[in-house]
């Protein structure tokens, strides 16, 4: 059998339930996910494998009209993930009231093959579902349309049968042995941020980035395995957002490191030493260089 091989990029709205789709379609906890809208920052891939195909999945940024330079980057990551995708997986929320006029404007001239998943079904009701299915019928005629639960995995099971139809035939772009392009250091900053997005409120979580400044194996002194020693920067605008993030004493931040480390350790399976410092760099997310230097060009 000829060996397919393609790009799936999963779009839609902030808070619409991609981030849920890719990790439960990838089988890996790659993409950070929280209640808040625009938690994913960059295009993140997540790849899986078999011997006679590989599917290259895209998690990308919610898509909003962008009011500073970091938004633009994030639009940015949207627009690289559709130039590339031979499918299109667009995920929209059952209870969303058809404002989305932003995200049809990015896809609608494509002649790609669409997907379209309304997803958070579980506490709608049937007539509710039906209504949405025949208006993304009629508004985009695409390829299927599909009911589901991202978070309770429902419905999702035909997903990857269908997707696989429709990729072409080509070798591999990956190494098989690959499930995502990026590095560890990154989900460790990422992991670091989405606790943070967990515990602080208003704009702290949208103001702050993270940096893994080192990322160090030591053997344990007992000689029995190894251990990770991380030194991580979390970069906020203002000394007073340094303040709430520090909290009274360190308390919070010494909460977030915490929950923070137990997740590493869980996602790299060894045991982690993290330090946490609190950087003040006024205005960085308008500011091109610190954009550029985090990350953020695509």
């Amino acid at each position: 059998m000829a060996h397919k091989a393609g790009f799936v990029s999963i779009i839609g709205k902030p808070n619409v339930g991609k981030s849920t789709l890719m990790n439960v379609l990838v089988g890996e906890r790659l993409s950070i996910i929280t209640p808040k809208a625009q938690t994913t920052r960059h295009r993140i891939l997540g790849i899986v494998n078999e011997e006679d195909y590989q599917i290259v999945f895209s998690d990308t940024p919610g898509i909003i009209k962008p009011k500073y330079s970091l938004q633009e980057s994030m639009m940015s990551f949207v627009n690289g993930s559709l130039t590339d995708a031979d499918v299109l997986l667009f995920v929209t929320d059952i209870n969303e009231e058809h404002d989305e006029e932003d995200v049809l404007e990015k896809i609608l001239n494509r002649d790609i093959p669409t997907i379209v998943l309304i997803n958070k079904i579980d506490k709608a009701l049937q007539d509710q579902v039906d209504e949405k299915i025949a208006y993304w019928q009629e508004k985009l005629n695409p390829v299927s349309i599909h009911a589901i639960s991202a978070l309770h995995k429902h419905n999702v099971d035909g997903i990857m049968d269908l997707v696989l139809d429709l990729l072409p035939e080509h070798p591999a772009y990956y190494d098989k042995e690959e499930y995502t392009d990026r590095s560890e250091r990154f989900f460790v900053s990422e992991i670091i941020r989405e606790k943070i997005f967990l515990n602080y409120q208003k704009e702290i979580p949208y103001s702050t980035e993270v940096i893994v400044k080192s990322f160090k194996e030591e053997q344990l002194k007992n000689g029995k395995g190894e251990m990770i020693r991380i030194s991580a920067e979390i970069v906020v605008e203002r000394d007073s957002q340094k303040n709430i993030l520090i909290g009274t004493g360190g308390n919070m931040l010494k909460k977030v490191g915490t929950e923070a480390r137990m997740e590493i350790e869980k996602f790299l399976d060894k045991k982690v030493f993290l330090e946490m410092f609190v950087k003040v760099i006024p205005d960085w997310r308008s500011k091109k260089n610190y954009l550029k230097s985090f990350g953020y060009d695509n």
